[in-house]
């Protein structure tokens, strides 16, 4: 178990690397942040499966609950900021300019 939970580790760092390098498309930016609820999602399964607490479970649910509602939201973002400024690219939207 030691081994899957440094490889849960890592891939939540490589999504925060991930946020920090590819800034450039808000899409790459979702899809980072996706994947580090779902790395956050199941190092939280995991640590209820070892440590036999079946209350973390309800956090886990509620986690991927959250996840599924930031992904609706973030694609309803991305598409109105790609209607309104005819690109997804983060460095021509700036919001305190209009």
């Amino acid at each position: 178990m030691n081994i899957l939970s440094n490889i849960l580790f890592t891939i939540f760092f490589l999504g925060i690397t991930g946020i920090v390098i590819n800034r450039l498309h808000l899409l790459s930016i979702l899809l980072c942040l996706e994947l580090l609820l779902i790395s956050l999602f199941l190092n939280i399964s995991l640590w209820s499966n070892i440590f036999g607490n079946l209350l973390t479970l309800n956090y886990s649910i509620l986690l991927i609950t959250f996840s599924a509602c930031e992904a609706s939201a973030g694609l309803a973002l991305m598409v109105s900021l790609s209607r309104s400024h005819n690109t997804d690219l983060l460095i021509n939207v700036n919001l305190l300019q209009s």
